[in-house]
């Protein structure tokens, strides 16, 4: 009699735990995320360009697949509605930001207007460019590192550009050199990321540089692991299915020269410690460097374009350590042969681009993209920065891009590839 209590007891316990356990999964991960569904690649129409509306043109689904894509489509409308009543607060204030940043003061902003109606077609421009990505991503003759892997091979750690924002359905890839600042900015608006003194922050501008990089304020892919454990490739795979991707790039070469003057043309200790030294020391022989980048600038010891390349070629580089962000190339940072990405922005055409994005994604009347600087590294430059380069060094540099200028539609640079 004694064992069959403790049996019911026992039964009733690990109910009781059971019934806990899934309240509190459901109240921690939400009931859209008990979608298993794994395909995220949904094929879009070539006529369109797909927004944010969640629940609308959703491939036909299991029984239990559907309700619970119901169920997310109903968070993202429910969020959206928030939004809307926050949105005239939002959209207060001067049509040109308040610019706190000593740097960005420096810099300054370029606030000249640009015509809304401009002669980019934007739609057929988008059909274009995710045209030319999705057929060199199935070219089997093009080929390039990791194009063949499937997106369950991508490790944790090479996920953390993609960012999240769950109120509004969006992901966003950032690539560094390529206006991610900003874009930083306008994904901690919209997602209410970061607060200022209890209140989220509404203009994107007013958002300090030291937090827009700040990896504690992003969601980002390789979080998923330590928030949702074995779902998260799941849960990854159903937002890449339902949310809207984006990401902006920029031609591969002048966003070379662009990272070596953020990053080796101005004081910047961290880069001069990582990279300058060990540059200085390999490829222009010198010894006894000073420890601090004040001191070394002081004495005349820059790294110069020229160290700066080779140790780009130099196959040393990346056995000892994965390129730094900043010179990475796109097709590792984004991953566009594995993720369907809805929207592809360039810099070049970064004013035109953003405005029609922020439209599909149905936030433009929430906020304005913050300008361009105008100092921004141009095109054409190139000729002058690659002059002293051997021909030989060119030639091996494209290569090493090449996957980058033929999967976002950027001509191959023949001028500098000849003599």
């Amino acid at each position: 009699m004694t064992k069959a209590r403790l049996l019911r007891l026992s039964v009733v316990l690990v109910s009781i735990f059971m019934i806990l356990l899934i309240i509190v999964y459901w109240d921690n991960v939400g009931t859209a995320h008990f979608y298993l569904h794994t395909s995220f690649s949904r094929p879009h129409s070539s006529g369109a360009i797909p927004g944010i509306t969640a629940g609308e043109d959703w491939e036909a689904l299991p029984d239990v697949d559907e309700f619970l894509a119901k169920l997310l489509s109903s968070n993202l409308k429910q969020n959206s509605s928030i939004s809307r009543k926050t949105e005239q607060l939002l959209v207060q204030g001067s049509s040109k930001p308040v610019v706190s940043n000593l740097e960005e003061n420096v810099r300054g902003y370029d606030w000249s207007t640009h015509n809304a109606q401009n002669s980019l077609d934007q739609e057929k421009l988008q059909i274009e460019r995710q045209r030319t990505l999705r057929e060199f991503c199935a070219n089997s003759s093009f080929t390039f590192p990791t194009k063949e892997r499937s997106f369950d091979d991508i490790p944790n750690y090479e996920l953390n550009h993609l960012i999240v924002d769950d109120r509004h359905g969006i992901i966003y890839c950032y690539v560094p050199k390529v206006a991610c600042t900003n874009w930083k900015r306008v994904m901690i608006v919209l997602s209410e990321s970061l607060l200022d003194q209890g209140v989220p922050y509404r203009n994107p501008l007013d958002i300090p540089r030291e937090h827009v990089h700040n990896t504690s304020t992003h969601l980002t892919f390789n979080k998923f692991w330590r928030r949702y454990g074995k779902f998260s490739r799941h849960l990854m795979k159903i937002k890449l299915k339902k949310y809207t991707k984006f990401l902006f790039v920029r031609d591969p070469f002048v966003r070379l020269i662009s990272a070596f003057r953020s990053k080796f043309e101005l004081e910047n200790e961290e880069f001069y410690r990582r990279f300058a030294i060990p540059m200085l020391k390999l490829y222009s022989n010198h010894t006894n460097l000073p420890t601090s980048v004040s001191e070394a600038f002081g004495a005349g010891l820059k790294v110069s374009f020229s160290d700066f390349i080779q140790y780009l070629l130099d196959p040393r580089t990346e056995k000892m350590a994965p390129f730094n962000e900043h010179w990475r190339q796109v097709y590792r940072l984004c991953h566009p042969c594995q993720i369907d990405y809805d929207f592809i922005g360039k810099l070049e055409t970064l004013d035109e681009d953003a405005a029609y994005l922020l439209q599909l994604l149905k936030v433009d009347r929430l906020l304005r993209f913050p300008p361009s600087y105008r100092n921004r590294t141009a095109s054409s430059w190139e000729d002058d920065w690659f002059a002293k380069i051997p021909l030989a060094w060119r030639q091996q540099l494209y290569k090493l891009y090449e996957a980058d200028f033929v999967l976002f539609g950027y001509p191959k640079p023949e001028n500098l590839l000849k003599d």
